[in-house]
């Protein structure tokens, strides 16, 4: 029996899907911003200051492994109705959330372990959602796109592990936009139509591989399509890249590049 904790995002469904393929026993632990799996007879939709009902209900499906695969956002701590476990846990889950919704999720891996359940990698049943070194498509980046990448790359090298930056967008070797805490889809709006730059999504240093991974789909296709980018540069077994076949189709048709360092 496998506990997945399931927020909001394609990624979560394309999980449930292959569990569901695979005919493992699951539950849900729903913390979508709408219920989003609320017609699933084995999800629960609970309160992230409940931890003991939580945690009790991974020990009543007698699960030593659960999976987080989705955006779990910050909750208004002030509304926020704790049980016991709950008031014992929350001033580690407040501090964290000073760091980033990253920060609490690992607060959340954290309080799990005390209570000896394992969490494992979000892609474990999706190992294929991380793709191996190579490029992707029929056009591949030139010189100067590539020096371009090597400038984004000491960039991401540069940063402390407490940085929140996942992607950044590079052209003619200078760095055009940077990712803050709304998002690659939000820092792709600042961008003139026609940018001719490169999006380049990375790990954070010390990326916990269990969750987080940075993640592009085909509606980040459509978002380069739309603001011109020519290519895209993700890290080999660190990226979720979702409906591969289609993106690669898509790109090959509108001359943007995908290649995987």
């Amino acid at each position: 029996m496998i506990g997945l904790f399931l927020g909001d995002t394609d990624f979560s469904e394309t999980v449930l899907n292959r569990i569901k393929k695979l005919n493992k026993k699951y539950f849900i632990i729903d913390f979508s911003k709408n219920n989003k799996f609320k017609n699933d007879k084995n999800s629960y939709r609970i309160s992230i200051g409940k931890f003991g009902k939580i945690i009790n209900i991974i020990k009543e499906k007698k699960s030593k492994k659960v999976l987080f695969a989705g955006k779990i956002t910050k909750p208004k701590f002030s509304s926020l109705r704790l049980d016991l476990k709950g008031i014992y846990y929350m001033p580690s889950i407040i501090k964290a959330a000073k760091l980033g919704d990253a920060a609490i999720i690992k607060s959340i891996i954290k309080i799990l372990n005390n209570e000896n359940i394992k969490v494992i990698s979000s892609i474990f049943f999706n190992p294929e959602l991380a793709l191996k070194t190579g490029n992707y498509t029929k056009l591949k980046p030139n010189s100067d796109d590539i020096k371009s990448i090597k400038k984004g790359i000491t960039y991401f090298n540069k940063l402390n592990s407490l940085d929140h930056v996942q992607a950044i967008i590079v052209k003619n070797n200078t760095i055009l936009a940077i990712e803050d805490r709304r998002g690659t889809k939000k820092m792709l709006s600042k961008l003139q139509k026609k940018s001719k730059g490169i999006l380049i999504k990375l790990p954070k240093k010390k990326q916990d591989l269990r969750l987080d991974l940075p993640t592009i789909g085909h509606h980040t296709l459509k978002d380069c399509k739309k603001y011109g980018l020519k290519g895209i540069v993700l890290k080999s077994k660190k990226n979720i890249f979702l409906d591969k076949a289609k993106c690669i189709n898509f790109a090959d048709k509108n001359k943007i590049f995908i290649k995987i360092i």
